[in-house]
């Protein structure tokens, strides 16, 4: 009898071994949901296993946004994982935080506040939900304006560079706005200032200007677009406003370039969105979007409720939406202050210029991206003749590395690069390991001769030359 269940609780625990189950030899359901639960142990290893495949993120140079935070940051998002944000009833606290982020930010942004905690915004799940909700305030406040001249207010349209982000071909497309796109040119990647403003007619809702390109990282001149925007206003007697796109940029000009006029210093810049996951350091799933006052907000726009046991205001698109990511964005404004971020700021920057002189010293590469803008290195062959950017980028996905290649918009698509972003955790040694890998693929491709590596990295000044 003590041999039986001796043997009966053995089987059993070698059937909740991990990898003893059934669940491991079974074919699993891919797009109907199973007839049957599973233990949920299983559930979870065949899940993770499944992930193991995916790229590491902090490996992924395609992305601008955060992959590393604090262990105490980590352990706060995780206590508020089950918090719904729309809840302000509920969740006084988290809204309170937001609303001191809101303030944080448009201080930030030097908006002329009346007080210290009178902005004017709104976290959002990112900027594109920001762009979208200032979007449609300049849509609504043109169209009330047209109405009140009674003009015809059914063809609006925005002037912006052909750089500009997916997101604002979404709103356009959505909303029903014209984009008019100025074309770039090649060794020229960001809207020309002079010629966005001979786009804009009395239909422009506002003129979209990018501080932080995605393409090489550029700010966009728009101390130079506020003044040019000022004098035809000023001679058409219209009132053509100012968007800033900050979503890469509104968390490094501050700390990098204190002195560029480019926010709300500018008397045309309407709104800004920034996105906090991005340089605000914060995982995915939050941004900002900062109006210079209320008058820039059309009432009809926000929404009251009372459902959730409260009056409350809303103007958002999203409805439910998780608190996790605000809190993490309190947490990193009171936990690095101006200074913190400042130094992580010139981290990135230092790293860039660092990466950027080992990929010169191949000489096999023009450096495309600017040293004034987001600390990223986009660069691209000299020489075609027999391989292209593309190449590269899968080749480099064999060490790890996620660095992507792409070709620019019109009238520029002839020009292909790869696109390196600097973010927080990108060490100076991986800098190295990444050039070192670079010259490996380089060899491979029979672009560079072959050489021993001193140290475990290449020697890119005894291969240079030969591209």
């Amino acid at each position: 009898m003590v041999i039986s269940n001796t043997i009966e609780s053995d089987s059993r625990a070698l059937l909740d071994y991990t990898y003893a189950s059934r669940y491991d030899r079974t074919d699993l359901p891919r797009f109907k949901i199973a007839e049957h639960p599973i233990p949920k142990e299983a559930a979870y290893q065949i899940i993770n296993d499944e992930l193991m495949l995916d790229a590491n993120p902090r490996l992924d140079l395609a992305s601008f946004v955060t992959t590393w935070m604090e262990p105490e940051c980590d352990k706060l998002i995780m206590a508020a994982i089950n918090k719904n944000y729309v809840d302000m009833y509920q969740y006084p606290v988290t809204t309170e935080l937001q609303d001191r982020c809101v303030n944080m930010i448009a201080n930030l942004f030097n908006a002329p506040l009346e007080d210290s905690k009178s902005a004017v915004g709104v976290g959002t799940i990112g900027s594109s939900e920001a762009i979208m909700l200032a979007g449609l305030a300049f849509k609504r406040r043109w169209q009330n304006k047209m109405r009140a001249a009674s003009k015809p207010c059914d063809k609006p349209n925005i002037v912006a560079g052909a750089n500009v982000q997916i997101c604002w071909k979404k709103f356009a497309n959505y909303f029903e706005v014209e984009l008019k796109e100025v074309k770039l040119s090649e060794g020229y990647y960001v809207m020309d200032p002079k010629k966005a403003v001979e786009m804009v007619d009395e239909n422009t809702i506002c003129v979209a200007a990018i501080l932080g390109s995605t393409l090489n990282g550029e700010f966009e001149d728009i101390k130079l677009l506020n003044d040019l925007l000022v004098a035809k206003n000023e001679q058409t007697r219209w009132d053509t406003p100012i968007h800033v796109d900050a979503a890469s940029g509104g968390f490094i000009a501050p700390f990098l370039y204190p002195g560029l006029e480019w926010d709300f210093r500018l008397p045309l810049v309407k709104s800004i969105n920034v996105s906090g996951h991005k340089y605000g350091l914060v995982y995915p799933g939050i941004g900002w979007v900062i109006w210079r006052s209320n008058e820039d907000l059309p009432e009809e726009l926000i929404f009251e409720i009372n459902y959730l046991g409260t009056k409350q205001r809303t103007f958002t698109l999203n409805f439910s939406k998780g608190s996790s990511q605000i809190i993490a964005q309190y947490y990193q404004l009171i936990r690095l202050g101006l200074k913190g971020y400042k130094r992580i700021m010139e981290n990135c920057k230092v790293n860039a210029e660092h990466l950027k002189k080992g990929l010169e010293n191949t000489q096999c590469f023009n450096i495309v991206s600017k040293d004034n803008g987001v600390p990223l290195v986009a660069f691209s062959l000299k020489n075609h003749s027999q391989h292209n950017e593309f190449q590269i980028s899968n080749m480099l996905r064999g060490f790890g590395w996620s660095v992507p290649a792409y070709t620019m918009p019109p009238d520029a698509q002839r020009i292909t690069v790869l696109r390196v972003v600097i973010r927080e955790d990108f060490s100076r040694t991986l800098a190295d390991q990444l050039v070192n890998d670079i010259v490996k693929v380089l060899q491979d491709l029979g672009i560079l001769p072959s050489v021993p590596e001193e140290n475990g990295v290449a020697n890119t000044t005894q291969v240079a030359g030969v591209c």
